[in-house]
């Protein structure tokens, strides 16, 4: 007994030597700061490298952590009394961070029970912060006093009063001499990069305590280090035999880096940089996207450039300029549009994908909740926007989605951020991710003769932000489709042979041969690489715009703006020139460059110019007219909505009704075409801007 004992002082002991060798300063700037700063941070890596007492401390408090905690404690005290300052002992947290090993919460087992684990993930869920009661005083009608410890979960009062002689077995509490102390409540999901496919994310529950409390926000990654606790499920009354588990946490740490949690190994990091080198790295990128769907280049080059993102500035006065790209493809069915978008979301390091018909705002944004988990309480979960944080978000059927549910993206996509304020909570969240959608036109094909603006189901003010827009049409063309359709087949038959050659083996067919028919449809650069080289890209490449690609850039706009006049329509507008700079810097890091040249500059133009041809062409003006996807009117169209209002004005009659036929008549005389003049008098009707009184007749409201 007394070796154990002498074991335990020396411990403490040891601890003592440990702070006041590694961490005095630290100690005396938090005896300093106390109450204030109540938390003592200890990096684990210090401990084990304290020599060899160092090595068995480490080891002690992974084993044995709510020993090692009181230990530390008692080392701290005790510096405390040699300092001789104050009477007040300070109540001090103990908290270790760098812990070596990291865990999935899938990997918890039975084992780590009151160990000390590492668990990374990210935040789901959080609760407000309240306080809980750890010390509670109880009063008997006598007047004395008990003490009784609280433990997480179900209050427990004591069965009588403590002090010997005193019979009272009815005890109130005292809240005023008890002690309390902030908690919140936690539930952290595994970060969707780790899962294999299809899998379902498993989540724990953490339970956070005192000034790290109310530190974090859903949407978070985080590693949570703390002691895995149990406690015994009852089911109505009834104890179980099934435990469940959670985290007691010792202390957070919020990862600031991007896709640290893709691990890049030298090798990696060879080759990636040998890709990068290549004079053709943006034919191999854009190739491995999706190499199973046939043509559509120009998309995929546009795709590889959302890959890597532009750089996001933040500016001295603290605002942000934001450096995703966000695509939209708007097309006929069949067209492959979904299958891209999951190829997508496996490429990028951060991805999440789901489809419109199905999203909420709230599944979509975030959501405030009173639920079981928060013991009643209100609580914050994240949405998918605020998960796919710094990746890329693939919403596919944007065109089904509720009005009220597309709304929630206008915020996303331009500030990066969302807001709640649900339920007393107030909160935001970051979304700082790139967003892919996809979307049918409105009457489920395109209509060649029609305007592109009628076509798309979605509002203008939502179009605008997006960067790139592009109409995939599914127009017969006999070389095209014979292709097409050769591709189609030939991925199927060397399918269908892998599949027969599976169960039993074909003559003649080895892994060369299979290797060499799939050729066709197997990505130049594979998944796993490409996703390494943009964690990479985005990780370390921060190219500067060259004299020579701002000059390109600048020419470009210059020239799109200059083809406006007094009644030609605005052509572009600043928000096409910062989609231009996005895209050169994204141009530059596919290549890892230093600097952005004009081979960059121009090979954005060309896709810029590419997509503004096909949505913005005013076939009747012969310019562009960026007011048709901006506003959803043309410029032409406002000329006329114009005309008729002043025909119907100057042809009317005292009470203010006009006859439709003279008002016709005056427009054609001016030009318009008769057809589209009618069409837009039954829009008035429609929207109620204009009433009939009687057949014939039109009056303005």
């Amino acid at each position: 007994m007394a070796t154990e004992e002498n074991e335990t002082t020396n411990r403490v002991g040891d601890w003592t030597r440990f702070l006041k060798n590694k961490y005095k300063n630290q100690l005396g700037e938090l005896l300093r700061q106390y109450p204030k700063k109540r938390s003592l941070y200890i990096d684990f890596r210090d401990v084990y490298a304290f020599g060899k007492v160092g090595v068995r401390m480490a080891e002690e408090l992974l084993e044995n952590p709510g020993k090692v905690i009181a230990d530390v404690r008692d080392a701290v005290k005790a510096q405390q009394l040699a300092r001789g300052k104050g009477a007040r002992e300070p109540d001090v947290n103990i908290r270790f961070t760098n812990l070596p090993q990291r865990i999935q919460a899938r990997d918890i087992r039975s084992e780590h029970i009151n160990r000390f684990v590492s668990v990374e993930g990210i935040l789901r869920k959080t609760t407000e912060v309240r306080p809980r009661i750890v010390e509670a005083v109880f009063r008997c009608p006598g007047g004395h006093l008990t003490r009784k410890t609280q433990d997480y979960g179900q209050f427990v009062e004591p069965d009588g009063c403590g002090t010997e002689g005193c019979t009272y077995r009815k005890l109130t509490l005292v809240p005023k001499r008890s002690t309390f102390v902030d908690a919140q409540k936690l539930r952290i999901q595994e970060s969707p990069e780790g899962l294999r496919g299809g899998e379902q994310p498993q989540t724990i529950d953490v339970d956070v305590t005192d000034d790290i409390a109310g530190t974090v926000a859903p949407g978070d990654r985080v590693v949570i280090n703390g002691i895995l606790r149990s406690q015994q499920r009852m089911t109505h009354g009834n104890k179980s035999t099934v435990f469940d588990i959670h985290l007691q946490a010792n202390s957070i740490e919020v990862a600031e880096k991007e896709f640290e949690e893709v691990s890049i190994s030298e090798e990696d990091e060879a080759e990636i940089n040998r890709l990068s080198s290549d004079p053709e790295i943006y034919h191999k990128i854009t190739h491995s996207i999706a190499p199973t769907i046939y043509g559509n280049t120009d998309v995929k080059e546009a795709i590889a450039l959302q890959l890597f993102g532009g750089i996001t500035k933040t500016m001295p006065d603290g605002s942000h300029l934001r450096g995703d790209i966000h695509c939209l493809l708007i097309g006929d069915p069949g067209i492959a549009k979904s299958q891209l978008l999951r190829y997508i979301v496996k490429l990028s390091p951060r991805g999440i994908y789901t489809s419109g018909q199905s999203s909420t705002q709230a599944g979509l944004t975030a959501t405030a909740v009173k639920d079981e988990f928060g013991d009643g309480r209100w609580t914050l979960e994240a949405g998918a926007l605020v998960l796919a944080d710094m990746g890329i978000a693939a919403v596919d059927e944007m065109d089904k989605m509720q009005k009220e549910d597309r709304s929630a993206l206008h915020e996303a996509m331009e500030q990066q951020s969302i807001s709640v304020a649900k339920a007393g909570i107030t909160a935001t969240l970051k979304s700082r991710c790139a967003l892919l959608g996809a979307a049918n036109p409105k009457l489920g094909r395109f209509d060649e003769y029609a305007d592109i603006g009628e076509q798309i189901n979605m509002p203008p003010s939502l179009l605008s932000r997006f960067d790139l827009i592009f109409i995939l049409t599914d127009k017969p063309d006999h070389k095209r489709d014979e292709a097409i359709a050769e591709h189609i087949l030939k991925s199927h038959g060397i399918g269908e042979l892998i599949a027969q050659h599976a169960r039993e083996p074909i003559e003649g067919v080895d892994d060369e041969f299979i290797k060499r028919e799939l050729a066709p449809v197997t990505p130049e650069i594979d998944p796993t690489t490409l996703r390494k080289y943009v964690a990479l890209a985005k990780r370390t490449c921060f190219p500067i715009m060259s004299p020579e690609a701002k000059e390109v850039l600048v020419n470009y706009y210059m020239h799109l703006r200059d083809l406006a006049d007094a009644n030609k329509p605005v052509p572009v507008t600043a928000r096409q020139l910062e989609a231009l700079v996005r895209l050169a810097e994204a141009s530059a890091r596919i290549r890892l460059a230093r600097r952005i040249d004009a081979a960059d500059a121009d090979r954005v133009v060309r896709i810029v110019d590419t997509c503004l041809r096909q949505v913005a062409y005013d076939p009747k003006t012969g310019t562009f007219d960026i007011d048709k996807v901006a506003t959803g009117i043309s410029k032409g169209r406002r000329d006329l909505i114009r005309a008729i209002k002043e025909a119907i004005r100057e042809n009317a009659d005292i009470s203010g009704r006009a006859q439709v036929g003279q008002v016709v008549e005056v427009l054609t005389q001016q030009g318009f075409g008769r057809e589209e003049v009618k069409k837009q008098i039954e829009n008035f009707l429609r929207s109620g801007e204009a009433m009939e009184p009687k057949n014939g007749v039109i009056k303005l409201i």
